[in-house]
């Protein structure tokens, strides 16, 4: 199959395509703009730096490679940002959606697979979250994921345009093959965080808000390892190759791990306590958030590998330590 892979230079981008090539069934074509990507982590196939927002670029693409499926990864994704600019987001991660779905229409693609977000819930009302949990995001990174599954049912009803939406939770580790991990800029995410503090590239990490109602007071999140996420990309292609209809599905581990067993768990993996510093608590952190995976367990036969902390920790550091500065190193 002829698949194209929009945003496939970043994080769990480059994880989607390399597990793609692996499968040695299909033709992959990467398209990134490298705003936030890195072009060092794109492990095979063809690649194109290019934007959505160039429509004539989307149809030349469909049409030489004659693209038949899309994972659709291309999208800004920080939480506090989306809130300062929230026409940014609207912009990039509906508009030039919009453009994708319209080529695809025009060009007789079949289907795509979305890299959706638990950020569509917003506040938990209970836990584990399931996929019939109330949908009311809290920032405009979730409004602009959640509002693009809804045109996406609409071009599926108009147009026969099938999908299925990932709603990712934390995603986190390196590829067990060592040539891909984490590299953002700014980095965010916390086990990148703490393995900087242990190469010395940050003073300390701070735990922001000690009070919460959990078992050590820390906040409590599922992590899921990226290689599984990535590996849910290539079952949902095969669903929907297969005919399955237009769904959505959560990615979790099913079990949530506090700031502080994180941080405890970096330690034992480089051998070594780091400094901490307690903080105030950030506005809009959830205590927990834990999903549950059970659909997409039955129905497409998901089995996560990596589950445990320490494994998803040490694949990380793996790749920090052989990669200090990132792609750059």
């Amino acid at each position: 199959m002829n698949i194209l892979v929009t945003g496939g230079a970043g994080y769990v981008g480059s994880h989607v395509v390399e597990e793609l090539l692996k499968t040695g069934k299909h033709e992959v074509v990467v398209l990134d703009n490298l705003q936030k990507g890195h072009r060092a982590s794109v492990q095979g196939g063809i690649f194109v730096q290019g934007d959505l927002a160039d429509m004539d670029l989307l149809h030349n693409l469909f049409k030489e490679y004659a693209i038949e499926a899309v994972v659709h990864m291309a999208a800004d994704s920080l939480v506090g940002e989306s809130v300062e600019r929230p026409d940014k987001y609207f912009h990039n991660n509906i508009t030039n959606g919009l453009n994708l779905l319209n080529a695809m229409v025009h060009n007789d693609a079949r289907y795509i697979v979305f890299s959706s977000t638990a950020a569509v819930y917003g506040e938990p009302v209970e836990t584990p979250i399931t996929e019939d949990h109330p949908q009311v995001p809290t920032n405009p990174y979730g409004e602009s994921k959640l509002f693009f599954e809804k045109i996406m049912a609409r071009y599926d009803a108009a147009y026969g345009l099938r999908h299925i939406s990932l709603r990712y939770f934390n995603a986190a580790g390196a590829s067990p093959s060592g040539a891909i991990g984490e590299d953002h800029r700014p980095e965010t995410h916390l086990i990148p965080i703490v393995l900087q503090v242990a190469l010395g590239q940050r003073e300390k990490i701070t735990i922001f808000g000690t009070d919460y109602d959990t078992p050590d007071g820390t906040c409590v999140r599922d992590y899921v390892h990226v290689t599984d996420l990535a590996t849910a990309h290539l079952l949902a292609l095969d669903a929907l190759e297969g005919k399955a209809a237009s769904t959505a599905y959560n990615l979790g581990n099913g079990q949530g791990f506090s700031v502080r067993e994180v941080i405890d768990m970096v330690e034992k993996v480089v051998g070594k306590s780091l400094p901490r510093a307690e903080g105030a608590r950030r506005p809009g952190d959830p205590a927990v958030l834990v999903a549950s995976s059970q659909r997409i367990m039955e129905e497409l036969g998901w089995q996560p590998c990596y589950h445990d902390l320490e494994t998803i920790v040490r694949t990380a550091w793996n790749w920090h330590k052989g990669h200090p500065q990132g792609f750059r190193s």
